[in-house]
Formats: structure tokens, C-alpha cells, sequence
């Protein structure tokens, strides 16, 4: 079952490769960012080409290191901090652009079903006394 969990984690960061990937034709950048000046326009697709980069290591990890993801002080360290990413995103949706649309609902409840996925192993497994052992070793 966690395994299923982290490879469905994996699919789910290729859904967002391909959906900022997208973003220049969804958004239709070529015409609507060129209002912005040459720094917020080269940011904003900076951005996003990073964090599209992030998806791919995190899809890659997901798919291939299932198990050490699983099974490992770093792993769950690594699923520990994918899911607070995906649950900072969901209060981020909250925050700039409101639940007022059908639209920004279902991609608040998409990000807090990431931050699930990648947090629900805690469930099968009692990982958190392993999070604040290395949180121990990392004050002294």
C-alpha cells in the first residue's frame, strides 16, 4: 500500500510537469506577460521552469526510489517536506487566490490531496518518532 502511495506521488508530479509545462498556452504568456517589465516577466518563467525541474525530481524519486523513500531516515525526511510543500501550496491557494471559484477549490483540494499522498505512510508507519530523532541529531 505505501508503495502504491509514493508511486501515485510520482504520477501526480507528472500531472504538474505537463500542466506548467502548459502554462505558456493556458495562460497565454507570449502576449499577456510581455505588459510585464523584462525582470518580472523573466522571473515568472524562471519560476516556473524551476519548479517544473522540482516536479521531475520528485516524480523521478517517487518512481524509482520507492523504497528507499519508504524505508529510509532520508527518504522520510524527503516525503516528510514533499507533503508540507504540497500543504504550504493549498494555504497559498487560500491566501492569493481565495476559495471563491470552482476552479481555485479544486486545486486546493489537487494540493492538499498531494500533501496526503506523501504524508499517509505516517499512517501505516509510525515514522514521526524517526523525524524527531534526526530533528535531535540535528540540534546537537
Amino acid at each position: 500500500m505505501n508503495e502504491n502511495l509514493i508511486i501515485t506521488g510520482g504520477i501526480y508530479n507528472i500531472i504538474l510537469i505537463i500542466f506548467h509545462i502548459s502554462f505558456w498556452r493556458i495562460f497565454n504568456w507570449p502576449e499577456t506577460i510581455n505588459t510585464l517589465n523584462r525582470t518580472n516577466k523573466s522571473t515568472i518563467q524562471v519560476l516556473n521552469i524551476s519548479i517544473t525541474f522540482i516536479f521531475v525530481i520528485f516524480a523521478y524519486i517517487s518512481l524509482v526510489h520507492t523504497k528507499e523513500l519508504l524505508n529510509t531516515n532520508l527518504g522520510n525526511t524527503l516525503l516528510i517536506f514533499m507533503s508540507a510543500l504540497w500543504l504550504f501550496r493549498a494555504i497559498q491557494q487560500i491566501i492569493f487566490y481565495k476559495l471563491k471559484h470552482k476552479a481555485s477549490l479544486g486545486l486546493f483540494l489537487f494540493f492538499i490531496g498531494g500533501s496526503v499522498i506523501y504524508c499517509i505512510f505516517w499512517t501505516f508507519r509510525s515514522s514521526i518518532p524517526v523525524l524527531f530523532d534526526h530533528l535531535t541529531k540535528l540540534t546537537r
